[in-house]
């Protein structure tokens, strides 16, 4: 999907939704100077609920968002918008990462209907198939509660297949050297 966005800040906004995790609303109001290329962090402000929180900023990110900023040199907004059909600065609306999503879906070829918040999702499932633990995503998706964190677990059945089942640790006999008895019940 990203590969099919339709042009360099279409794949950015995808780029960042997919590797920060980030709300659509937090993707909007991102500023340049949130982009710490010095620690390797995206500083999220007044995220849900009014809190701030870092995540780990992407080598990959990183350089596209370089190559992005040298051909749309944002001022104060990362992503900035338009006011009377003329850019100004001032954060994109909502409206553009959904048509983002949209039109690289349907470029790719993707019929199930995607959108920003997938991409969230999508990065805290792949989290924890590489292995994350849950209160790591819970952090890095800037949720108060584990529990709302716990969803996740039901879209990974990657992660649930991998986990050992408890009899697969024992050392039990083979079974063809296992006593065979057709008695059901003593007599």
């Amino acid at each position: 999907m990203i590969g099919a966005a339709s042009n360099l800040l279409h794949r950015t906004m995808l780029m960042t939704l997919y590797s920060t995790g980030v709300r659509r609303a937090e993707l909007c109001r991102l500023h340049v100077t949130d982009i710490d290329s010095q620690r390797m962090m995206v500083h999220i402000r007044d995220g849900k609920g009014g809190h701030d929180r870092d995540v780990p900023l992407s080598a990959t990110l990183l350089d596209t968002l370089r190559v992005y900023w040298r051909w749309m040199k944002p001022k104060t907004y990362l992503f900035p918008g338009t006011v009377k059909n003329w850019r100004a600065d001032v954060p994109i609306t909502s409206c553009v990462p959904w048509a983002a999503c949209r039109q690289a879906a349907k470029r790719a070829g993707i019929t199930k209907r995607l959108s920003p918040h997938t991409l969230r999702h999508c990065f805290a499932t792949h989290l924890l198939e590489a292995g994350a633990d849950l209160r790591t995503i819970q952090v890095l998706l800037g949720h108060r509660k584990l529990e709302h964190t716990l969803i996740y677990l039901h879209l990974s059945q990657r992660h649930l297949t991998a986990v050992p089942n408890p009899l697969d640790t024992l050392t039990v006999s083979k079974p063809d050297t296992v006593k065979r008895s057709r008695r059901l019940h003593p007599r």
